[in-house]
């Protein structure tokens, strides 16, 4: 599948749930509303979804959330999507977590054919976690950190930097993820969704981050790529990598390749944009079958814009998106 702009799709990010069991003050407002059961695809339905999209070329599928390993029955998909791997279309398999229920599932992911995993990890501080959270235990998802480890997946931590909240832990998580053999990645806080806060007070500019970062550390940028938005720098001193996602002072959009799949059967073509194609429609349309499936797919493609119109700005009330980005896989 290639865009109207020549870029070829082959990365699809499917968020199985809205549901998550934290609510991280910069992804969602403490006091959700989640869609009802009846309007969630069933997981069946997700598979076969996702085999069209492999069909199709795509080669890469990571499965989000809200949180997905709170989804019950959700290994199913993970084995329905692994037995696509070696031979079938797809060349890996991922999953973005924020870790809660990783002690009891990570041997099973692997099993599943899943090899590395992102988790969602913003501070090393208890206290700051349980805020940033808003309930979390930071100790539950260390624990699962190190199970995904023992049981043979690479582990990448993904950081929102939150100005006034974190910007004085990046050295010790530096740091800390080279002791433990974990990569690192820092997201710059994305205008999406009503989150009952100002996010300009979040704030927090990647470039200003990595300049900090320099004075302790030595950082050669990489040419390693996993699919994903990130820009990647070696860490001398470590061994390990240090990724940058900055939608807003660097925006990647030049090099997308990914579309993004609701647990409802949206598709959004681009993060920042509201069009999106309803694939539920055609996937339960009876006189379509597997190529109108794919045919609607298709069509949708073709209306992939060439970027988002993310801004963070005071004078803007409203968020640039109305969706959460547990709608749309965060």
């Amino acid at each position: 599948m290639v865009d109207p702009f020549g870029r070829r799709v082959s990365y699809l990010r499917v968020s199985v749930t809205d549901r998550c069991d934290l609510r991280c003050v910069y992804c969602m407002a403490e006091d959700m509303t989640f869609l009802p059961k009846s309007e969630v695809l069933s997981l069946e339905e997700l598979e076969r979804l996702c085999g069209a999209f492999i069909d199709l070329g795509v080669e890469r599928i990571r499965l989000t959330g809200g949180e997905p390993l709170v989804r019950r029955g959700v290994l199913s998909l993970f084995r329905g999507l692994g037995a696509r791997l070696n031979g079938g279309g797809l060349r890996e398999l991922t999953v973005t977590s924020n870790g809660t229920q990783l002690a009891r599932m990570a041997g099973d992911l692997f099993a599943a054919g899943v090899r590395r995993i992102n988790v969602s990890l913003d501070t090393l501080d208890p206290d700051a976690f349980a805020a940033v959270t808003r309930w979390g235990k930071l100790d539950k998802v260390l624990e699962g950190l190190f199970a995904a480890k023992a049981a043979g997946l690479a582990v990448k931590l993904n950081a929102v930097a939150l100005k006034g909240v974190n910007e004085h832990e990046f050295d010790r998580m530096v740091e800390w993820c080279g002791e433990h053999g974990f990569d690192l990645t820092l997201i710059e806080t994305m205008p999406l969704g009503d989150i009952s806060g100002d996010r300009t007070d979040q704030y927090l500019p990647l470039s200003t981050v990595r300049s900090r970062l320099r004075e302790r550390w030595t950082l050669t940028e990489s040419s390693h790529r996993t699919g994903g938005p990130a820009r990647y720098f070696d860490v001398a001193e470590t061994g390990r990598r240090l990724g940058f996602i900055t939608p807003l002072t660097h925006n990647f959009c030049e090099s997308c390749n990914r579309v993004r799949l609701t647990c409802t059967g949206t598709l959004y073509m681009c993060l920042g944009q509201e069009d999106a194609a309803d694939l539920r429609r055609a996937l339960r349309d009876p006189g379509l079958g597997e190529e109108g499936l794919r045919d609607a797919i298709r069509e949708a493609i073709t209306r992939k814009p060439r970027g988002h119109d993310f801004v963070i700005d005071r004078r803007q009330a409203r968020p640039a998106v109305a969706r959460h980005m547990s709608v749309t896989g965060g």
